[in-house]
């Protein structure tokens, strides 16, 4: 059997946040966060399954000191008017300052064709109204208008971080207001952390859906969805309806636990779409989660309602062929 058009999960181990973009050149982009914490590494493949065996490609590496020099976390690739973009946070060291949760959010440009080639240079910080611990960005292009959402925390709000929105005036400046659109609020969203990050957007059936994730990253880490009518105002908070349920959380019969922070693509014929995310295969962990490295890429078909809402179901276990539409 042709088994080019299928794939087992995980896509890639010990990757967590994953990437994954399909550009006009038929290859698929991944890039997440590394174990590590201390560079970003992209790779391509004509097909998701490949992308475990190719080798990565670091394309930048930590600062020793200063804003730009811990905990490397969840770049994100874009093609924005013919140059590639990468979003990723960071946090800052010295002799005083440990960089845990003291992230800012940044960007790298590229000219190159191939963004696995070429020089990356610093654009600088992403900056907001107000510094405080920031991460997760993602951006997308909405009605010729280029729109940035993120994960900040507030100065005047009890919790972890809130997600906003902004438009930009380029791809590293924001401009205009900045308004919250989601803040931890249910019991699934507060677990060990009052957290809303990692958010992804899809747009599709004349709304935009922003998938994000919630709570701390073991096996409570689950996702929530915000919609919102393609001919709303994004910027206004009240366009934005939040699921009061996870749309997406641990599964113990299949072995899936705290799936999040994923990101959208499509297969080769663009028929389908398809979700990346990452999970853990078990539920006790030793330590601080963050720094147990089992958080592996995942993928899986992202299948929709009769009224047009995304059904994601519930991650599958493991060595399933689960996407054979992937045939090219």
């Amino acid at each position: 059997m042709d088994m080019s058009g299928y794939i087992n999960n995980p896509i890639v181990e010990q990757r967590a946040d994953p990437w994954v973009y399909r550009h006009t050149d038929e290859y698929y982009y991944f890039t997440a966060s590394v174990p590590e914490y201390d560079r970003i590494e992209l790779r391509r493949a004509k097909v998701l399954q490949d992308l475990d065996a190719v080798d990565p490609v670091v394309v930048w590496r930590k600062h020793e000191t200063g804003p730009l020099s811990a905990n490397i976390w969840a770049p994100e690739l874009h093609y924005i008017d013919g140059k590639w973009y990468i979003y990723f946070a960071a946090a800052h060291t010295s002799e005083t300052k440990e960089g845990l949760f003291d992230h800012r959010m940044y960007v790298l440009e590229n000219v190159s064709a191939n963004p696995l080639e070429g020089k990356w240079e610093e654009k600088g910080q992403v900056r907001t109204k107000w510094e405080s611990f920031a991460l997760d960005a993602t951006t997308f292009e909405h009605k010729s208008k280029r729109y940035y959402v993120w994960a900040q925390k507030a100065l005047d709000i009890v919790g972890n971080s809130n997600l906003y929105i902004s438009e930009m005036s380029n791809p590293w400046t924001l401009c205009g207001e900045q308004a919250m659109i989601s803040t931890p609020e249910y019991p699934w969203e507060v677990i060990g952390f009052k957290v809303n990050e990692g958010a992804a957007v899809l747009k599709r059936n004349g709304k935009i859906f922003i998938s994000y994730s919630a709570s701390a990253t073991d096996h409570n880490y689950c996702m929530g969805l915000l919609t919102a009518d393609e001919d709303a105002n994004l910027l206004d908070p009240a366009s934005w309806v939040k699921s009061e349920q996870p749309v997406f959380q641990t599964n113990e019969l299949t072995g899936q636990y705290g799936p999040g922070h994923n990101s959208f693509t499509v297969s080769p014929d663009g028929k389908q779409d398809i979700i990346v995310y990452h999970a853990r295969n078990y539920k006790e962990i030793v330590g601080d989660p963050l720094y147990d490295p089992n958080r592996h890429a995942r993928a899986q078909i992202l299948h929709w309602n009769s009224d047009g809402t995304p059904n994601f179901g519930i991650p599958l276990a493991d060595d399933k062929n689960i996407l054979s539409i992937l045939k090219r």
